[in-house]
């Protein structure tokens, strides 16, 4: 059974809400001074706050709620918190619910409006408590890969991130390709990085190749190389990619714009290990660990006859599905602080990154955070700074719009 604590100088007021929070389901306490709330409270089981505004007679600013607010918040700043005032001290109740407390009620109160409240808070503690254990265990499984890996520098938070992290370190060392799929800037080239690094060849050369971006009459010679001659302007020999990721990694990023001619031309030398220079009979033979990436979805374009099956099939011994950000949003703050590099946020701006829907992933929220600490004016990063588009629609007081008694416009 939860136990709220009431902090209020007025036996009545004490008695009243004791007396309602009993009757559906909570166990109650009573304190009648700040100091005996703070020591109630040391006792560490208290799940809920109800503290009053006043304690003397002759206070009506609010004053001591306020003290006695931050004393708490202080020491317990996940401590669902609601305040009980009068009309006089509104103002400063709105400004402590900016400062974090959960809600204010005006005396006399609505019993139906608080039970709502308190309810509402409750499920929450426990959701964010339930929350706050799962990044714990997962900052100790981040550990963990730490201490046996190379993470690369990898930013990440959330549970779909350590569980495609996790897979990609375990086939790491397979000597497969690998084909990484997900929406662009969403980080396709870190995780190629990771493998990479956690490799077989890691001592290898990494080779990084645009597939997408290579003409068809360039492809050959980018890939496989070209003899002096081979086509005008072309006075020296040039290593193709494949040779130059010998002993190494080959990461072709968007596989999926390849031509069909350029498809052909990749499936011989993953079959084979063979190849020859453009304008050269010579086979030449080269080891390499391939990784590829896509936004496409390759399975459609085979049904579409814009991809080849046999293709696919060699580059898709493992897959890794990386999720866009906006199905991660627990990655979004870690890795907006790492782009900020120390400097600080305001409580609208995070709840603004939180909220905004990324469709440009990482590499868009690289960007903007570039930007805004380009262009910020103050020591804070702020709402106005980060420039989102007003239709994001993020909420300033979300917290708030839980609450069924009384409404939040996003």
């Amino acid at each position: 059974m939860d136990t709220i604590l009431i902090i209020d100088d007025n036996p009545a007021v004490c008695e009243a809400l004791s007396l309602l929070l009993a009757v559906h389901g909570f166990n109650a306490e009573t304190a009648a001074t700040p100091i005996a709330g703070l020591q109630r409270l040391a006792r560490q089981d208290i799940a809920l706050v109800i503290q009053d505004m006043n304690f003397s007679r002759d206070q009506s600013s609010g004053e001591e709620g306020r003290q006695l607010f931050y004393a708490i918040r202080e020491q317990y700043p996940d401590l669902p918190l609601i305040l009980l005032t009068a009309w006089t001290e509104l103002e400063m109740a709105v400004e402590l619910v900016k400062a974090g407390a959960a809600d204010y009620l005006g005396k006399p109160w609505d019993d139906a409006k608080l039970l709502a409240t308190v309810t509402n808070l409750l499920e929450l503690s426990e959701l964010s408590r339930r929350q706050r254990q799962q990044q714990q265990a997962l900052a100790e499984r981040r550990q963990q890969l730490a201490k046996r890996f190379d993470l690369s520098g990898l930013i990440y938070q959330s549970d779909a991130m350590q569980r495609l992290v996790e897979t990609a370190l375990q086939v790491a060392r397979a000597d497969v390709p690998i084909l990484i799929t997900g929406a662009n800037g969403a980080g396709k080239e870190k995780i190629a990085e990771l493998i990479q690094h956690n490799s077989a060849v890691k001592s290898g050369p990494f080779i990084r190749v645009n597939a997408g971006a290579l003409p068809d009459e360039l492809m050959e010679a980018e890939l496989f190389g070209a003899e002096p001659g081979a086509y005008t302007g072309l006075n020296k020999t040039r290593i193709g990619r494949f040779e130059a990721a010998d002993g190494g990694t080959l990461f072709l990023d968007e596989i999926g714009n390849l031509s069909l001619s350029g498809q052909m031309k990749l499936l011989r030398v993953l079959q084979t290990g063979e190849f020859e220079r453009l304008g050269s009979s010579q086979t030449r033979r080269c080891r390499v660990r391939l990784i590829s990436a896509t936004n496409t979805d390759l399975p459609q374009a085979i049904r579409s006859g814009e991809f080849r099956e046999d293709l696919y099939y060699r580059l898709n011994v493992i897959e890794l599905q990386l999720p866009p950000l906006h199905q991660r949003p627990d990655d979004i703050l870690p890795l907006a602080r790492h782009f900020l590099r120390g400097r600080a946020l305001t409580t609208e701006a995070v709840r603004a990154l939180e909220a905004y829907s990324w469709p440009g992933n990482v590499r868009e929220l690289q960007n903007t955070l570039i930007r805004a600490d380009l262009l910020a004016q103050g020591e804070q990063i702020t709402l106005t700074d980060l420039g989102l588009p007003a239709a994001a629609g993020w909420c300033h007081v979300r917290r708030l719009s839980l609450m069924p008694h009384r409404s939040a416009k996003c």
